[in-house]
């Protein structure tokens, strides 16, 4: 198998996980029934990773990775304050709309994380609210960093909601909860 290969079949699993982990909970779905999912056994998902938990654990590092690494990208080519709080809304209501189980995962199968998982999704994930907080600051002028970082959960919240409710289609969801994140920060 090419590196290719093993590459897409690891986010094919990764991204079947997501789904069933959303749907039946972390301790409610096997291994085969990953494996299977995908087409593969059960055991053949242990060429790809160690076990369900390196599954959970990769699936959520990842996403709080990308979360950081795409929001400072957008919030830096914005230029900072207004500009870069509407680049910040906007990856993230596109992110929350486009994966809709992972932040279902995120919220209920956080306490399946692996200790060392679990402590370098915190970090990443005070690192991304800190560039909101940032952000935050640059438009309230003598805003508290603790405030700022309120702020952003707060809008977190609103935002990752998403995965609960399709009571509109996406593009008037999009601009609901772009409206109201940007009005919830100020903005």
């Amino acid at each position: 198998m090419t590196t290719q290969a093993t590459g897409t079949r690891r986010e094919q699993l990764l991204a079947t996980a997501a789904e069933l982990f959303a749907a039946r909970g972390f301790h409610g779905v096997s291994v085969a029934e990953i494996g299977a999912a995908v087409g593969i056994s059960g055991p053949a998902l242990y060429k790809h990773f160690p076990g369900k938990d390196a599954i959970l654990a990769e699936m959520l590092v990842a996403i709080s990775q990308e979360l950081l690494s795409v929001g400072r990208a957008r919030a830096g080519a914005a230029g900072g304050g207004v500009p870069a709080l509407q680049a910040l809304v906007d990856w993230h209501v596109d992110f929350a709309l486009r994966h809709r189980a992972l932040i279902v995962v995120q919220d209920r199968d956080w306490e399946s994380l692996p200790p060392e998982a679990r402590e370098q999704v915190r970090s990443l994930q005070r690192a991304y609210v800190d560039v909101w907080a940032a952000e935050l600051a640059h438009v309230h002028d003598g805003l508290p960093l603790d405030r700022g970082r309120a702020m952003a959960h707060a809008t977190f919240g609103l935002i990752n909601s998403t995965p609960h409710s399709v009571l509109l289609p996406e593009p008037e969801m999009r601009a609901l909860l772009t409206g109201m994140a940007l009005g919830a920060l100020g903005v």
